[in-house]
C-alpha cells in the first residue's frame, strides 16, 4: 500500500491560537485570504512570517474547486458561515488530494470549516480545541414567524424579520 504524503493546510484560527505549529520538516501550505488576514505587526504576523521562513507555502486554489467548494458549502447551508479564507482553505485542500500522491490535512479549530470538511471527505485536526464529531446541516429560520427556508435567506420574505441559521439534521462523522 503507497503512503500518501501528508500536506498540513494552516487555517488562520491554527495561527491565531498562539500555539506553536511544529511540524518538523512537512509540507505545510495556506493561501492569500490567509495572509490576507493577518495584519503586519503583532504576535500573530511574526508566527506567521516564522512560518513562512520554515517552509509555509502560500498557494491559490484552482477555480475548479473554488467552483466545487463553494456548492456544497451552499448544499450544507455552510456558505453563510464561511469567510473568502476558508473556502480558499477548503479548496486547497481539495485540490491536494486530487493528486493521488498526497493528501490534505487542515489544521482548524474553525468549526464550520471542519463541517464542510468533513462533507468533502478531507481530513482536519483541531489544533486548541476537541474537533466536530457530527456533520450538520443548517437552513435560515426565522424568529418572528417560526418559518423555515432551505436557501440561505437573510430577511424572511413572509415578514421582513432577519433570518438566524438552525440546525436542520446532524449526522455522526
Amino acid at each position: 500500500m503507497l503512503l500518501k504524503k501528508q500536506v498540513f493546510i494552516i487555517d488562520t484560527s491554527a495561527i491565531l491560537s498562539g500555539k506553536p505549529i511544529q511540524l518538523n520538516n512537512r509540507c505545510m501550505m495556506t493561501t492569500p485570504g490567509v495572509s490576507d488576514e493577518l495584519r503586519p505587526g503583532g504576535r500573530d504576523y511574526q508566527i506567521f512570517e516564522f512560518l513562512k521562513e520554515t517552509g509555509l507555502v502560500i498557494h491559490a486554489p484552482s477555480k475548479e474547486a473554488l467552483a466545487h467548494v463553494k456548492a456544497t458549502a451552499h448544499q450544507t447551508g455552510d456558505d453563510a458561515r464561511l469567510s473568502t479564507a476558508d473556502i480558499e482553505i477548503l479548496a486547497l485542500a481539495y485540490d491536494v488530494n486530487r493528486e493521488p500522491e498526497t493528501e490534505a490535512v487542515i489544521l482548524t479549530d474553525d468549526y464550520s470549516i471542519q463541517n464542510l470538511a468533513a462533507t468533502l471527505h478531507i481530513v482536519f485536526q483541531g489544533f486548541s480545541q476537541k474537533e466536530i464529531t457530527k456533520k450538520f446541516k443548517w437552513v435560515s429560520r426565522c424568529p418572528g414567524c417560526e418559518r423555515r427556508f432551505q436557501e440561505p435567506t437573510k430577511i424572511c420574505p413572509v415578514c421582513g424579520t432577519r433570518t438566524k441559521s438552525a440546525l436542520r439534521r446532524q449526522q455522526d462523522l
